[in-house]
């Protein structure tokens, strides 16, 4: 009786958006979230240990480009949303959804520290009818053997007391056709119930709710789609490679393919992967595996191919130079967009850096233009994003595609490089001389 009174008084809260919501971990994808839900009229807090985004929340000012400054500010004088660092704000929240960063240590294998810490802070202030949603993206199990006994140890029952649940996030920034509202969310309880609030609290902010088993089926969905486009991008990768040795244009080779209305889908090569999810999660996949005496061979393998492309390109950028009689050694060289993809700002994990660091390490001088990212903290110096003009690019020796950005002036590009190295066939359309570009 306890369990469905529980049950139906939080349902009740969340039909009438009368449930006060949280969210942990102020991102790229609790902020969207966090928006989402004030927007559909729930109070929502933000919980972050960052006080710089917390008072930019506060502010209405947004450093996350899916969410407008102009909306983050309406839904502030609405009193609709509020951010703190303050985790005891964590007792008053009938819904808590959890995403913080899933990482790799130095060894590559998982940091789930701050979902820990997440736990631990949720865990000083659970209370009955409270439900707890993580969408960090992690192994299987985390939900049912890290987050569950954290939470029970405080003497509450899951299904009776507070609710569990996991929902993989899938945000990807800078998409203009999905975004959080019309992306499928897949959902799964530790009990019936569990997944019955989840469905109720995320259906009313996202068109179509996917419900799952288990957490644990949940939990591999993620990493089922981020290593799908893992290994699929090692393979064209390799491809790209196999093309070079006999001498056929790849991206010409894929974009025939792609014709085929059936049994195909077309990945492209390219310098390398970057970002807060391909190239971490398959990770996570294959560091559990290890723990059952398994070795998932596709990602081993996928990893190595995906973490030679900045070597590869290197190479290339060292032929072009050798060509026209120069060594990279004092070779000036341009890296064009240091985000780890086009028209976003997050360098995390990106290919340029390495790229960067390769060259570098060689004695080129670098200098990098992206009008997303204006100052670059590269070697534990500040760099400064160059204007790009064409007499900036005629100081160049090389210069580099990394991150095809959609600002970007190819013709101009094209016209004022001495030499050109396009990692994203990002010029496959400039009419110009093209005798001085190199493709991946």
């Amino acid at each position: 009786m306890l369990e469905r009174e529980s049950v139906g008084l939080l349902k009740a809260q969340i039909c009438k958006r009368e449930a006060h919501v949280g969210v942990m971990g102020l991102g790229y994808v609790g902020l969207p979230l966090a928006t989402e839900f004030a927007a559909a009229g729930y109070k929502v807090t933000g919980v972050d240990t960052d006080p710089a985004k917390v008072e930019s929340i506060n502010r209405g000012k947004s450093y996350v480009p899916d969410v407008p400054s102009e909306q983050l500010g309406k839904l502030r004088e609405r009193k609709l949303l509020y951010a703190t660092t303050d985790t005891s704000v964590l007792a008053e929240m009938d819904t808590i959804s959890i995403c913080v960063p899933t990482p790799l240590g130095k060894t590559r294998d998982p940091d789930i520290s701050f979902v820990v810490e997440a736990t631990d802070n949720i865990a000083a202030n659970v209370h009955s009818g409270q439900l707890i949603v993580l969408e960090s993206t992690t192994y299987p199990g985390t939900t049912e053997e890290v987050i569950l006994p954290k939470l029970e140890s405080t003497g509450l029952k899951v299904g009776v007391d507070f609710f569990l649940a996991f929902s993989p996030e899938r945000i990807d920034p800078g998409n203009k056709q999905y975004t959080l509202k019309n992306t499928p969310k897949v959902i799964a309880g530790i009990t019936a119930q569990c997944c019955e609030l989840a469905k109720t609290l995320y259906g009313a902010v996202i068109e179509r709710v996917v419900p799952v088993s288990s957490t644990r089926c949940a939990e591999m969905v993620k990493l089922l789609e981020n290593t799908f486009r893992y290994t699929n991008l090692a393979m064209v990768n390799e491809l790209a490679i196999m093309c070079e040795r006999l001498g056929v244009d790849v991206w010409e080779v894929i974009d025939a393919a792609a014709t085929k209305p059936f049994g195909f889908m077309p990945f492209f090569p390219g310098p390398g992967l970057g970002g807060h999810c391909i190239p971490i999660d398959p990770h996570y996949l294959s560091w559990k595996l290890r723990t059952l005496n398994y070795t998932a061979r596709f990602i081993e393998l996928a990893d190595q191919i995906n973490t030679e492309m900045p070597h590869h390109v290197v190479r290339k950028i060292a032929d072009g130079l050798n060509d026209v009689s120069k060594s990279v050694k004092s070779s000036k060289i341009l890296i064009l967009g240091v985000a780890y993809k086009r028209d976003v700002a997050d360098t995390r994990e990106s290919p340029a850096l390495d790229i960067m660091k390769l060259l570098s390490a060689k004695g080129a001088i670098i200098s990098y233009s992206d009008p997303y990212v204006p100052v670059l903290k590269f070697e534990s110096e500040p760099y400064y994003s160059v204007r790009l003009d064409p007499s900036a690019l005629e100081q160049f020796d090389c210069a580099v595609i990394v991150s095809d950005h959609s600002c970007f002036d190819y013709t101009m590009i094209v016209g004022h490089s001495k030499l050109l190295v396009d990692t994203r066939n990002a010029t496959r359309n400039v009419i110009g001389d093209k005798r001085r570009i190199i493709k991946l």
